[in-house]
């Protein structure tokens, strides 16, 4: 057998208690004279009981109702004379409580793939032109015995070249790069919040300006400001010893 639910079983209890108020306070009401129940239909109802017969009354809205000759079928009695016992009234929704609230998400395709795809589009566009337009030929070939002075990484590598100024190699080449890695790692388990708004993400917003900030900086000294023997010098004093 089914069991019923604990909380369909707490509204049919709350319904019969308030059934039960409902008929006391009735019964007061007929009692004192001050019933809700129409006066034909007491008048018919109390007829029933006796068990006579009543005549064909007339309601307030103008429809005539006919009652039963004999007295022993109800005056709710249906076909055949059976009756019907109203249990309890369920309220629609109140077993299946559904919220349904908005989502802002969409599907991949066709809205993301489609916006990225043209976006691959315009880059490339962009690059085709670029590389048209802009001079970029190639250096004379290498001499491996003159190195050049100052020797500089790419700019992508030279915030490592400039930690190597600063820290012991193992430092600077191995155990900052591995933590900054890791670091990064673990940023989606350290704020697990669902908004995309940056007002709600403060963490992971300084996190990012932090890192961002700190290998931007590296970089920008690395490039303009390192000379000759990579020392430390100013650009508006010495020059730029940097090339692209």
């Amino acid at each position: 057998m089914t069991e019923i639910p604990e909380h369909l079983l707490k509204r049919a209890q709350a319904a019969r208690e308030k059934a039960a108020a409902e008929a006391g306070a009735s019964s007061d009401g007929e009692a004192s004279g001050d019933s809700r129940i129409p006066a034909h239909l007491l008048e018919r109802s109390k007829a029933a009981k006796a068990g006579g017969s009543v005549a064909v009354a007339e309601k307030p809205s103008g429809a005539v109702v006919a009652a039963p000759a004999e007295g022993n079928v109800p005056m709710a009695a249906g076909p055949g004379g059976h009756t019907q016992r109203l249990l309890t009234v369920v309220k629609s929704g109140s077993i299946q409580d559904v919220k349904s609230e908005p989502v802002d998400k969409v599907h991949t395709w066709p809205h993301l793939l489609a916006v990225e795809f043209v976006a691959a589009l315009a880059c490339t566009a962009f690059l085709f032109v670029f590389s048209w337009v802009v001079n970029a030929p190639l250096l004379q070939a290498a001499n491996f015995n003159q190195t050049p002075n100052p020797s500089k990484a790419p700019w992508y590598f030279l915030g490592l070249q400039e930690l190597l100024t600063m820290f012991h190699p193992m430092i600077a080449g191995v155990t900052l790069p591995t933590v900054g890695l890791v670091a990064l790692m673990f940023a989606p388990y350290l704020d697990k919040t669902a908004s995309n708004h940056p007002e709600d993400r403060k963490f992971m917003t300084s996190m990012f300006t932090i890192f961002l900030m700190f290998w931007a900086v590296l970089v920008i000294i690395g490039s303009f400001f390192r000379g000759p023997g990579f020392n430390f010098t100013f650009p508006w004093r010495d020059g730029i010893f940097f090339e692209l």
